[in-house]
């Protein structure tokens, strides 16, 4: 029950995550080019501020929900005969190498590259403000596909667990 609770959990997670990339690359970012700088720049920036709130309490869930559901099947294989090796699945470990790898860059959109736009909008720096977008637009792309490899490789390895 726990772990079909963590496991619950942890995939909304990171559908508001990654399911919020690929809403903001592909269907926000283009909806909103045909406004003027300046509006373009400020919505994103609301946008993004509330986005990424939201994106800092997945990465929590994500983390603390993966490490729960590891402990409980490392608890489960506690009672093989000795001598057989006990491992995590090779997808789990993938999944979380990966999984780390796209908080790190979350942590870099965040508090580099957002707080590079914050003041841009703040100083009304209009084409500062679009640089620092582009960045974070680049980087989020990066992000997005390291977590489709993920959904692809947990998928391609998938344990009944």
């Amino acid at each position: 029950m726990l772990y079909a609770a963590l496991k619950t959990l942890h995939l909304l997670s990171i559908i508001v995550w990654v399911g919020g990339m690929a809403y903001t690359l592909f269907f926000l970012r283009p909806a909103v080019m045909v406004l003027e700088s300046p509006l373009r720049v400020r919505l994103m920036h609301d946008v993004l501020r509330r986005f990424f709130a939201a994106v800092l309490v997945s990465i929590a869930i994500v983390l603390v929900s993966g490490i729960g559901m590891m402990l409980i099947f490392l608890r489960s294989q506690a009672d093989t005969p000795a001598g057989v090796d006990v491992s995590m699945p090779w997808n789990w470990m993938v999944m979380a190498t990966l999984g780390v790898l796209m908080a790190a860059i979350f942590g870099h959109i965040r508090y580099v590259l957002f707080k590079r736009l914050r003041l841009a909008v703040l100083d009304q720096k209009w084409v500062t403000g679009g640089a620092a977008l582009a960045s974070i637009r680049s980087w989020v792309r990066i992000n997005l596909v390291i977590g489709l490899v993920i959904v692809i490789v947990v998928g391609m390895g998938a344990v009944a667990w």
